[in-house]
C-alpha cells in the first residue's frame, strides 16, 4: 500500500526523518523524495530478497521518464519485524549537489542531487514498512 505525503516542503539544508517498521515477512520497500508526482530525485530501496536482490539498499533517481543509473549500498543495517525499526535521515546539503542518507546503523549514503531542485514536495512509501513517524526539521 502507497503512503503518499504531497504539498509538503522539504527544502534544501533540512531534515527529514522517518520511522518505521519493516513487516516481518519483508521483501523491499522504498522511499520516494520528489519535486512532483512525475520525478523522484531520491529513491532509497532497502531489499531483503527481491528478484536478484539480497541484503542490499538500491538508490536511483528518475526524471523524464528514465530512471537514471543505480547506486548500490552494500551496508544493509534493516531486519524485519517489529523488533527492527527503521530510522531514516535524509540531508539535502545546502549546495543542492547530494542527499545525505543516514541508515539505522548510523552508515552514510551519499548520492548525487541529479535533478537538484531546491525543494522538494511529494514522499511516497511503498512496500512491506508501516511508517510510524514522518517529521521534516
Amino acid at each position: 500500500m502507497e503512503q503518499l505525503i504531497e504539498n509538503t516542503s522539504f527544502n534544501t539544508g533540512q531534515n527529514l526523518t522517518l520511522v518505521g517498521f519493516p513487516k516481518p515477512n519483508a521483501t523491499q520497500f522504498e522511499v520516494n523524495i520528489g519535486p512532483n508526482k512525475q520525478d523522484i530525485a531520491l529513491q532509497i530501496n532497502p531489499r531483503f530478497k527481491f528478484q536478484d536482490d539480497e541484503n542490499i539498499v538500491v538508490c536511483n533517481s528518475y526524471q523524464g521518464g528514465r530512471w537514471g543509473s543505480e547506486h548500490l549500498e552494500k551496508s544493509f543495517p534493516f531486519g524485519r519485524g517489529e523488533d527492527s525499526c527503521l530510522m531514516t535521515s535524509c540531508i539535502i546539503t545546502e549546495f543542492r549537489s547530494e542527499f545525505v542518507v543516514t541508515l539505522p546503523d548510523a552508515s552514510k549514503i551519499q548520492f548525487p542531487n541529479r535533478i537538484g531542485a531546491e525543494q522538494y514536495s511529494v514522499i511516497t512509501v511503498n512496500g512491506d514498512v508501516r511508517i510510524t513517524m514522518f517529521k521534516i526539521e
